[in-house]
């Protein structure tokens, strides 16, 4: 890492930024805003399954099946390490392959933004466009599935619980900013 003029830091090698959480946790939000302020680019790895297979992960799930949205996650997963300095908002279940947890710590620090099931409950806007989530007794077994999983992964955890977005962004970009990570 080497401070360059106007205050940006030009990291060195594959630096990526991984967002994980539930569903509903804000990691969409947090990469994209964080990206703005810092001149960062920012992925989504939903959106990019997305533009891979040409439907929606509604349509995935239903058409092709969640084992076939998996691989072709990972794939896109590995694409990611021909790029520098994205922020990356990854999928719920992305943690529930051990090799994508691999590769993401492999390119570069995995954040884990912590919250409680009922939060991302209250945040989800279009449930139906989640479809792992299923019914409320669903989500809570997918959740209790995936917290020891995103805890495994973390580089850095960020507590959400009772904090406004703003709150959370200015939490992680301090952290993320005095740790050169940004």
């Amino acid at each position: 890492m080497q401070p360059q003029g106007r205050g940006y830091v030009v990291h060195e090698g594959c630096d990526h930024l991984f967002f994980v959480g539930f569903l509903g946790a804000g990691k969409s939000t947090l990469a994209r805003n964080l990206g703005s302020l810092f001149h960062r680019p920012h992925v989504d790895t939903d959106r990019l399954v997305e533009r891979a297979l040409g439907q929606s992960v509604t349509e995935i799930f239903s058409t092709l099946g969640e084992p076939a949205f998996r691989e072709a996650e990972t794939r896109e997963l590995r694409k990611l390490s021909g790029r520098k300095s994205l922020l990356v908002s990854c999928g719920g279940g992305i943690v529930e392959r051990s090799e994508n947890c691999e590769l993401m710590h492999q390119m570069g620090v995995v954040v884990f933004l912590d919250g409680d099931l009922e939060d991302s409950l209250r945040q989800i806007r279009c449930p139906e466009r989640r479809p792992d989530l299923g019914s409320a007794e669903h989500a809570a077994l997918v959740y209790r599935r995936r917290r020891p999983l995103y805890e495994s992964a973390a580089d850095l955890t960020i507590d959400i619980r009772n904090k406004t977005f703003e709150q959370v962004a200015h939490e992680a970009g301090q952290l993320l900013w005095e740790r050169g990570l940004l």
